[in-house]
């Protein structure tokens, strides 16, 4: 499926929402968890469709609520430092184009350690990863 340039916009805003804080290989992991998602084999996937559909779904990545302090950013009524947003396009690029392996082993989930307490969905997923600030997950068959 061809990406188009608005989607690969969107997955780095969304790296950069989600993993700024995050080493290259952190942010790899969240990007791939994105891409596990729009790559999940259904015709017409709960996730949503391609990566902006996917990134931008309602209350999946909590960067793109509304009320999140990174929305404004995401959108464009703030700007993202440059050269943060650049790192991120470079690593939506390499995780569109297959460029890095997926360090996650097919996560399609994760959350941030820095939550009290997991939610509810991790008990009943099977960890594949543990990487600086978020803990990744993929669903138990």
């Amino acid at each position: 499926m061809p990406v188009t340039e608005k989607e690969r916009d969107i997955l780095a805003r969304t790296i950069w929402g989600e993993a700024r804080g995050e080493t290259s290989a952190g942010q790899v992991a969240v990007a791939w968890t994105i891409r596990n998602r729009v790559f999940d084999g259904k015709e017409r996937s709960w996730w949503g469709e391609g990566y902006a559909g996917v990134c931008q779904k309602p209350f999946q990545f909590s960067c793109w609520n509304k009320t999140d302090p990174n929305y404004q950013f995401l959108i464009g009524v703030k700007q993202i430092p440059f050269r943060e947003l650049a790192q991120c396009r470079v690593v939506a690029d390499q995780v569109i184009d297959g460029k890095v392996p997926d360090p996650t082993g097919g996560a399609t989930h994760y959350y941030a350690i820095a939550m009290k307490t997991p939610p509810a969905w991790a008990a009943k997923a099977k960890q594949t990863l543990k990487l600086g600030g978020h803990v990744f997950f993929k669903d138990v068959p």
